[in-house]
């Protein structure tokens, strides 16, 4: 395994204390590295040294002869001057890229929706990233460096990335180093992880989930870690060990080892316990979208968003919404809240029912920039957990990473990552029994992310997700529903079934001219549609298949709950009924849809 480049006891200081102290580390042919470690640790500063953008004040950076890097990060040049074509493949004709299957897959997986002869003075700033990502990857290098590559794409982009990336070298070639949060990602492509704490830089082996168990053990070696912080990585391994199975299969995740660390962890959520308290909250009816539809524009040029979408959201349901850009995420938050009527159909919602939204934007902290953070939630409510407990707006604040200085910082001096998450503090402490959060994990390192889930777990009230942050998802949400074409679906199959009916979407329509998205016509060898079509069917009975099982026992957990439950207790009882309803209503519908696609097998 050849050496590729490495940093020698690193050091950099910007005149505001010590980022890197005497930090040396070193990349491989075969490296697969995730950098992680909390806002303003220095993950940033340590990819620009190793990639020769930054120069160290101490120590220094080593590269073999010959050795090629590409970079992206968020300060990347944007050049102005160009073409979507002419910024990612310079002056090359178009039958010279388009004969290359590397650079049109690549072309389809970041840039489908831009036509070639495009701007770059027109493109939105996510846009403008896509293609900068692309014109990195496009160039073959042995080194590739990427901060928080996922930013701008969608779940489709991150998992096409992720496989992209996996492929992108022969085994035991080439080197990656990628900072992000995406948690997901981070355990699909690294086989190291560097934790950057402290001003130095730990190395662990294996991906997010072996960071997580390895970090456990070494807090169990530790009398110094904090049993917060313990606990905490316990019941995410918990998850990480109970979740999708693609998890628990790292050749290094030591599974007899994570086994006996759980052992006494309960499951993330207890289902029964919020269900039963959210009805007791919020009554019989929480929103309810009837047949709504959404159209913008008026005449030949008015547009449909939203076509008969009827939704029902019960006490303590947990939805992740999933969707394209534009598909029309936003216009359904905007439904739920009140903030948009419906073009036709109507919203009704319970008379105990409050909303709160943490949006993309901290517009809630604008007007406040000389505030400080104790004068910020001054005077606020407690928030009531499932368990019983309550916790003060000081407990919040100690909760979510704040310590005592900071919170006597003026909020305009906040990092992003600290305003994110003083906004979702004033969200919860608003008292809210639905919540609706649009991208939540915006600024926040990955355990900050873990504290804001762990509180999500307790938290008695429905949720509703629109995030493309897959681990988050799958991990806070018990159900994902997607906006397709202008319709409302249910995902049995969750991320993954959502993932291959975008891709069969795409294989089996075609893209305008001078667009990238042109579909390959290798994707099926008749030319026609069918077998992307019979892929999808496969999939979608599979994936019905497996959840009609988990309905069914659900459906025996209900029952046995309802029985053993305090039958004076009616509240509680109509919230078991009420759940117990709609997976009722859920199994018949997929029963429906199972013999739909039998019989069109047959036909």
């Amino acid at each position: 395994m050849a050496h590729l480049l490495g940093g020698d006891a690193l050091h950099l200081d910007f005149g505001t204390g010590v980022v890197l102290d005497s930090v040396s580390v070193g990349l491989d042919d075969g490296d697969r590295v995730g950098v992680v470690g909390e806002n303003g640790a220095g993950k940033s500063s340590l990819l620009k040294l190793l990639a020769g953008a930054l120069e160290p004040h101490g120590g220094r950076v080593t590269r073999t002869r010959g050795l090629t890097i590409g970079m992206v990060d968020q300060a990347s040049p944007r050049p102005r001057d160009a073409t979507v074509a002419s910024a990612i493949i310079g002056d090359a004709a178009v039958h010279e890229w388009a004969s290359d299957p590397r650079i049109r897959d690549i072309m389809r997986g970041l840039v489908p929706d831009l036509p070639a002869n495009t701007p770059l003075s027109a493109l939105s700033g996510g846009q403008l990233q896509r293609v900068i990502l692309a014109r990195t990857l496009v160039r073959s290098v042995d080194v590739l460096f990427l901060d928080e590559p996922t930013n701008h794409l969608d779940l489709d982009g991150v998992a096409w990335l992720a496989d992209h990336v996996r492929r992108r070298w022969p085994a035991g070639s080439g080197a990656l180093v990628v900072v992000t949060h995406d948690r997901w990602f981070l355990d699909e492509v690294s086989n190291v992880t560097w934790e950057v704490r402290d001003g130095a830089v730990e190395r662990y082996e294996g991906g997010y989930a072996a960071y997580i168990l390895q970090r456990v053990e070494r807090a169990r070696v530790s009398s110094a870690t904090e049993r917060r912080r313990q606990n905490l990585l316990r019941k995410e391994l918990a998850w990480l060990r109970r979740g999708a199975p693609a998890r628990t299969s790292k050749p290094k995740f030591r599974i007899d080892a994570a086994n006996e660390l759980i052992a006494d962890v309960p499951p993330v959520r207890n289902q029964a316990a919020l269900v039963r308290l959210a009805a007791a909250r919020q009554g019989k009816e929480v929103v309810s979208l009837l047949e709504c539809s959404v159209s913008y524009g008026t005449g030949e040029d008015t547009r449909e968003v939203l076509r008969d979408v009827t939704w029902r959201i019960g006490p303590g349901e947990r939805t992740g919404i999933l969707g394209e850009n534009g598909a029309g995420k936003s216009t359904l938050l905007n439904l739920i809240t009140g903030a948009l009527e419906p073009t036709s159909g109507r919203v009704r919602r319970g008379i105990n029912t409050r909303v709160a939204t943490l949006t993309q934007h901290a517009e809630s902290l604008a007007d406040r920039p000389d505030a400080t953070l104790h004068a910020m939630v001054k005077g606020l409510s407690t928030i009531a957990l499932a368990d019983g407990s309550v916790l003060r707006p000081d407990d919040l604040l100690e909760r979510l990473g704040f310590t005592a200085a900071q919170r006597l910082t003026p909020v305009g001096r906040l990092s992003g990552g600290q305003r994110r998450r003083l906004q979702f503090l004033l969200v919860m402490l608003s008292e809210p029994n639905v919540l609706v959060l649009d991208e939540p994990t915006n600024d926040l390192d990955t355990d900050m992310l873990a504290a804001m889930e762990d509180l999500l777990d307790e938290w008695p009230g429905s949720l509703v997700v629109v995030s493309h942050d897959r681990y988050l998802l799958e991990r806070i949400t018990d159900q994902q529903y997607a906006v397709v074409g202008g319709a409302f679906r249910h995902l049995p199959g969750g991320v993954d079934e959502y993932i291959a009916l975008s891709r069969d979407r795409r294989s089996s329509g075609g893209g305008g001219i001078g667009t990238f998205g042109v579909a390959d016509s290798a994707a099926d060898p008749s030319g026609g549609g069918g077998g992307a079509t019979r892929r999808a069917e496969d999939k979608e009975s599979a994936a019905i298949e497996r959840r009609l099982v988990k309905i069914g026992t659900l459906k025996a957990s209900l029952h046995e709950q309802m029985a053993a439950h305090d039958q004076a207790d009616y509240c509680g009882l109509e919230g078991l009924g009420l759940r117990l309803n709609a997976l009722g209503d859920e199994e018949s519908r997929l029963e429906r849809r199972w013999l739909e696609i039998a019989d069109a097998r047959g036909a």
